[in-house]
C-alpha cells in the first residue's frame, strides 16, 4: 500500500504555482487545480479529487494541498506525466532501459526488461548523466517522416481514385463480355432457326411432292374407275379396263406404301445441345479479376555458340538475299529471300530447306499470323500475299494497298505496315485500313525513314528503328513513347525483332552487332557481334519461341547462322 509512504520533499516546491485541474483540461474545462495527488502526479480541483478519492485504484494515494509543494515542484514533480503507457494506460512512461535505449512504464520494465541491468528512473537519470536531448533533431526527423506518410497517404488516395475508374473499367468489360455471350448466342439461335428452317422447308417440299404424286394416283385410279363403270356390255372393253385398272391399282397401292415409309412430321424433333447449358451451368463468374504478374528483371541473352547452315535450293539462280525470318510455334523456320523470290521453309533441328514457294516479286518482310499461316510483302506489287504452312506452301489470300509495303508486323488481328514515305497503317487482314501514323501531335514527321518494324504481342508497342533516329517506341495511337539514339545509328540499323521474352533486338550496320532492349525502349546490352566485313552484315535476326535459338541472315549470304541462347 501506498498509505505509509515517505515523500520525497526535495523534488517538492517552495513557490505556489497557477495549475489547471488535469481532470477538467480532458472535459474541455479550464478550473484551477486545489490538490495534488503524489502517486498519480496530477493536480485536480475540489470537485474532481472527491471523484479521484473515490476510485478504488486511487485508495491510499496521497494527497496534498497546493500550498503543500514546495520549490523544484515544477522541474522535479511535473505537474502531469510526460506520457501514458499504451500497453498499461493507468501507468506513467518514467522508466528507461539503457541496455535496449528504450522507455516505458514501470511495468513494461518488470515484463519485457527484467533482466536487463541497466534501467532507471527517467528523472533520476537524467539528473545523474550527461545526456542532452536533440529534440530539434527527432521534431526534424518526425517532420519529414510525417511528409512521407502525407505523401504515401495522397498515393493511396490516389490510388483509391483510380481503383474506382478501375473497377468501373472492370464492370463495363463484364457487360461487354456478356454482349459478346449474347452475340454469339443470338448467332447460335440465328444458326439454329436458319437450320431448321432449311431442314422443314425440304421437309415440306418432300411433302408436297407425295400429296401431288397421291392425288396423281387418285385420279388416275377415278379415271380407271369411270372407266369400268362406261364398258356397259363391251366384254373385250370391259376387259382391257379391268387389267388396265389393276395395273393403276397396283401402281397406287405400291405408292401408298412408298407414301407411308417416309419420315412423318412425328418422326422428327429438335434436340437442344444440353452440353452448352452445362458449360455455362458450371461457370461461377465471367472471368477472375488477378494482379499483373511483377515484371521480371532484364536479363541480357547470353551466347553460348552458334553454327552456319546453307539455305540455297537447286532453283536459286542467284545468291540468297535473306532479308527477314519468323519462327513458327513448331520450330520450323520461315525466310524471304528477296533475291531468288522465294519463301523457303527450314527443318526445326537440322535447318535443312524442307519446303518454299515462288512469289511473283521480291519479298521483303514476313510474319506469322497463327500456326498454319504467314504474311509476306511484295513491295514491287504494293501487295500482301498470306501463305498456307499447310503441306506444300501457297498462296492463298492477298490484299492490295495504294503504297510499296516494306515492313510487316502482325498483333491483335491487325496487320502494321510500312512504306517509303515513311508511314505505318494499321490494316485489318480483309485489308481494310484503319490507321496511319507519320507525324506527331504538334505535325512534325515522326520518321525519317524505317528500317524496320515490329509490334508487341498485345499490341501495346510499336517499334520503329530509323537509321537518322535510333530506336522510336510508339503507343498504339502512334504516340511517341521513348526513343534511344546514339552515334552508333549513324550509318544505318538493319532488323527490329519483339522476342516472346518481350524484350526487343535491333541489329545495327556500323558496329554489326545485335542489341538488346526492354519492351520500353531501355538498353539492356549487346547480345552479339559479328565477324566485321563489308560483306558481312546482319539483316534479319529473329528466335524461336522457346528462347533458345537466335537466327540472323547476312548481307547477299547463301548461309544463316544459328546461336544458343
Amino acid at each position: 500500500m501506498a498509505t505509509g509512504r515517505q515523500i520525497d520533499t526535495d523534488i517538492l516546491s517552495d513557490e505556489i504555482f497557477d495549475v489547471l485541474c488535469s481532470m477538467c483540461i480532458n472535459e474541455g474545462r479550464n478550473t484551477e487545480g486545489e490538490k495534488y495527488c503524489v502517486d498519480c502526479r496530477d493536480y485536480f480541483c475540489v470537485s474532481c479529487v472527491k471523484v479521484h478519492n473515490k476510485v478504488p485504484l486511487c485508495a491510499g494515494h496521497k494527497v496534498l494541498d497546493k500550498s503543500q509543494v514546495k520549490s523544484g515542484a515544477s522541474k522535479g514533480l511535473p505537474r502531469a506525466p510526460a506520457g501514458r503507457c499504451d500497453r498499461h494506460g493507468h501507468k506513467d512512461i518514467d522508466m528507461y532501459c539503457q541496455n535496449h535505449d528504450n522507455v516505458g512504464c514501470s511495468t513494461c520494465m518488470a515484463v519485457d526488461h527484467r533482466l536487463c541491468k541497466d534501467t532507471f528512473y527517467v528523472p533520476e537519470f537524467i539528473q545523474n548523466n550527461t545526456y542532452q536531448v536533440e529534440s530539434r533533431d527527432i521534431q526534424t526527423k518526425l517532420k519529414e517522416i510525417a511528409k512521407t506518410l502525407e505523401k504515401q497517404a495522397d498515393r493511396f488516395k490516389q490510388d483509391k481514385q483510380r481503383l474506382l475508374k478501375r473497377k468501373a473499367e472492370f464492370l463495363a468489360d463484364i457487360r461487354k463480355f456478356r454482349q459478346e455471350i449474347n452475340g454469339q448466342l443470338d448467332k447460335l439461335e440465328k444458326s439454329s432457326i436458319d437450320e431448321i428452317e432449311s431442314r422443314v422447308k425440304c421437309l415440306e417440299d418432300k411433302i408436297e411432292d407425295t400429296l401431288k404424286q397421291l392425288q396423281a394416283n387418285k385420279s388416275r385410279i377415278k379415271s380407271a374407275n369411270d372407266k369400268l363403270a362406261s364398258t356397259n356390255t363391251n366384254h373385250s372393253e370391259e376387259f382391257v379396263y379391268v387389267k388396265m385398272g389393276e395395273d393403276t391399282a397396283n401402281v397406287a397401292n405400291k405408292y401408298i406404301e412408298h407414301a407411308r415409309m417416309k419420315c412423318t412430321v412425328d418422326d422428327i424433333e429438335f434436340q437442344p445441345d444440353r452440353t452448352i447449358l452445362t458449360q455455362l451451368e458450371q461457370r461461377k463468374i465471367l472471368g477472375t479479376l488477378s494482379e499483373k504478374p511483377t515484371k521480371p528483371a532484364a536479363i541480357l541473352f547470353q551466347i553460348k555458340g552458334n553454327q552456319s547452315y546453307n539455305v540455297k535450293v537447286k532453283s536459286d539462280k542467284k545468291n540468297c538475299y535473306i532479308i527477314s525470318a519468323c519462327c513458327m510455334e513448331d520450330g520450323t523456320i520461315i525466310l524471304a529471300d528477296n533475291n531468288n523470290k522465294k519463301l523457303k521453309r527450314l527443318h526445326s533441328s537440322n535447318y535443312t530447306v524442307t519446303d518454299y514457294c515462288d512469289l511473283p516479286g521480291g519479298p521483303w518482310d514476313v510474319c506469322i499470323i497463327n500456326n498454319k499461316q504467314v504474311a509476306v510483302t511484295v513491295e514491287s506489287l504494293k501487295e500482301i500475299h498470306f501463305i498456307s504452312l499447310k503441306r506444300k506452301m501457297k498462296t492463298t489470300n492477298k490484299i492490295n494497298t495504294d503504297f510499296a509495303c516494306l515492313h510487316l508486323a502482325y498483333a491483335n488481328n491487325n496487320l502494321y505496315i510500312s512504306d517509303s514515305f515513311p508511314s505505318v497503317y494499321m490494316y485489318t487482314l480483309s485489308g481494310r485500313k484503319l490507321n496511319q501514323f507519320s507525324k506527331d501531335q504538334s505535325g512534325h514527321k515522326l520518321f525519317s525513314s524505317i528500317d524496320s518494324l515490329a509490334v508487341s504481342k498485345d499490341a501495346t508497342r510499336i517499334y520503329v528503328v530509323d537509321c537518322n533516329n535510333g530506336l522510336i517506341v510508339l503507343d498504339n495511337n502512334g504516340q511517341v513513347i521513348t526513343s534511344f539514339n546514339d552515334e552508333q545509328f549513324n550509318k544505318g540499323a538493319g532488323c527490329c525483332y519483339f522476342t516472346e521474352a518481350g524484350s526487343v533486338l535491333v541489329s545495327r550496320f556500323k558496329f554489326n552487332n545485335v542489341l538488346q532492349f526492354t519492351c520500353d525502349g531501355e538498353l539492356i546490352g549487346e547480345v552479339v557481334k559479328v565477324n566485321s566485313g563489308n560483306e558481312r552484315i546482319i539483316v534479319s535476326v529473329c528466335c524461336n519461341q522457346q528462347m533458345t535459338k537466335m537466327f540472323i541472315s547476312i548481307f547477299f549470304d547463301d548461309n544463316i547462322e544459328v546461336y544458343d541462347i
